[in-house]
């Protein structure tokens, strides 16, 4: 119970967060926790679903390749998980009157990352135990935030824009990329310093994310 309390601290901690940052126009309850449910469960499905496909289609077994984990990092992981998660913001939360500001692009995309954070986070804490916990607090859940918060801004924009597909598919692009950067250091981890590189990664982007969330705010309909 302990390990899973501490796998969804820092999960409720960002929520709180994003929250916070909603200082205008809060959104529904029930649809924020029905974007959160849908990212634990749906979005876990539907990757688990496309891993097993691209097992079958592409199987990546030399863990020593720079290549071969390089497609690993990009598309069978940050773009699959990245898309699982942009099919509930554009097809669920993206349609409903709620969403109605920019701003709300970030909360409803965060919102499914954390879902889709917090059942990763506990297997990976139950498996792992009191250090993992705390090594992915600082790092894979803040990481999940920061995807969701660069793909939700785009997205955001899309809901009020002429060219909704492209803001849409380039939010995707970019969550994908910082995705696949960020787990693409840790997987040649068989060269010798190259993981800070994943680090640097997730501080880029909690800059961007921080500029994304002022610029959304400043641009609310409520203000």
């Amino acid at each position: 119970m302990n390990l899973i309390l501490l796998a969804a601290t820092p999960v409720i901690l960002i929520i709180l967060f994003i929250n916070y940052k909603d200082k205008y126009e809060k959104e529904p309850k029930r649809l924020l926790l029905a974007n959160f449910l849908l990212g634990a469960i749906v979005s876990i499905m539907i990757t688990t679903m496309l891993y097993y496909g691209f097992d079958i289609i592409l199987p990546l077994p030399n863990k020593t390749s720079i290549f071969q984990q390089f497609i690993k990092a990009f598309f069978v992981v940050g773009l699959t998980e990245e898309f699982s998660k942009y099919i509930i913001v554009r097809y669920y939360a993206q349609k409903n009157k709620a969403f109605n500001e920019p701003f709300d692009g970030i909360v409803y995309a965060v919102m499914v990352s954390m879902g889709f954070a917090i059942t990763e986070n506990i297997f990976y804490v139950i498996e792992g135990g009191y250090q993992v916990a705390l090594l992915r607090a600082f790092t894979a859940v803040p990481a999940h935030a920061t995807f969701g918060i660069l793909m939700g801004y785009y997205m955001g924009k899309a809901k009020f824009s002429k060219n909704r597909i492209g803001l849409n598919l380039f939010g995707l692009l970019l969550a994908a990329l910082f995705h696949g950067t960020y787990n693409f250091f840790l997987f040649i981890d068989f060269i010798p310093g190259i993981w800070i590189g994943a680090f640097v990664s997730l501080f880029i982007g909690v800059l961007l994310s921080r500029k994304a969330i002022k610029q959304h705010q400043e641009q609310s309909n409520f203000k």
